[in-house]
């Protein structure tokens, strides 16, 4: 459990989100054993924890124990609406997708992992399941690189450090030398490709969308299935549109954080 030590710290809050962040993938739903041992927290504290949520509509009761709801979504959307991120990429994202006939999101970084805020997809089979909250090891992924790319070179290992809460085990595990010259590339290239190095199947390529001073706030992808469409084509055909769209992203988010609130 978190714990900052600050005297304004609040800790029933921070055991509550503990134990939102244990329903993983392939976790459903758990019993309170099951939590307490992810949380470290004592079982008839747990149980306090998972009657509040329940009360309040995040939690329900289920065959092994408890559950989350979609109303724990409202948490994660309430993240990006403050943003106003997706506002401003859904209309660059949809003339994206229909230039493409591919699926595009928008990611951004949390510890070791990608968190997925905005996607516009297309009805295609897919090898992993995505949607508004997915995450996915940043490494393995083409957001992920540009994402890492971002930040300094000497901050890349602390955050690489912190323990993956995707559920999944990555095709493509990179010593450090070697993430660390791939790094090197997408800074130099602008975009990164990542050819099944999440999972078989999973192809795709991304670049940063930027604010009014040109940092790095997330990255955007089109993503294809490797069987359909090839490395040339991605990167010849989609990739040239990808980085208009992320210019144009780039541009209005710029504007409308310059815009001051009434």
């Amino acid at each position: 459990m978190t714990d900052n030590g600050r005297s304004d710290f609040i800790e029933a809050l921070a055991r509550g989100l503990d134990v939102v962040r244990s329903f993983r993938p392939g976790s459903p739903s758990m019993t309170l054993s099951e939590i307490a041992a992810l949380t470290g927290l004592a079982r008839p504290t747990v149980r306090r924890i998972l009657i509040t949520l329940e009360e309040l509509g995040y939690a329900r009761t289920a065959d092994r124990g408890y559950a989350l709801t979609p109303r724990v979504l409202e948490l994660g959307m309430a993240y990006v609406n403050a943003l106003n991120m997706w506002d401003v990429a859904r209309p660059h994202m949809e003339k994206l997708v229909a230039q493409t006939n591919e699926s595009t999101s928008m990611a951004q970084l949390d510890g070791s992992d990608i968190v997925y805020v905005a996607r516009v997809a297309v009805p295609k089979i897919v090898t992993l399941a995505v949607t508004i909250g997915t995450r996915f090891p940043a490494a393995a992924t083409s957001m992920g690189k540009v994402l890492l790319a971002a930040l300094p070179p000497a901050a890349v290992p602390a955050v690489l450090a912190e323990p993956s809460r995707s559920g999944i085990t990555p095709r493509w595990q990179p010593s450090p030398d070697a993430l660390s010259t791939a790094l090197r590339e997408v800074r130099a290239k602008g975009w990164a490709l990542a050819d099944q190095d999440l999972a078989p199947g999973v192809r795709s390529v991304a670049t940063g969308v930027r604010d009014g001073e040109g940092r790095v706030v997330a990255a955007i992808n089109v993503t294809v299935h490797a069987a359909e469409t090839s490395v040339e084509t991605l990167l010849e055909e989609h990739l040239p549109r990808l980085l208009r769209t992320a210019a144009d992203i780039s541009h209005d988010w710029s504007l409308t954080a310059a815009i001051p609130l009434a």
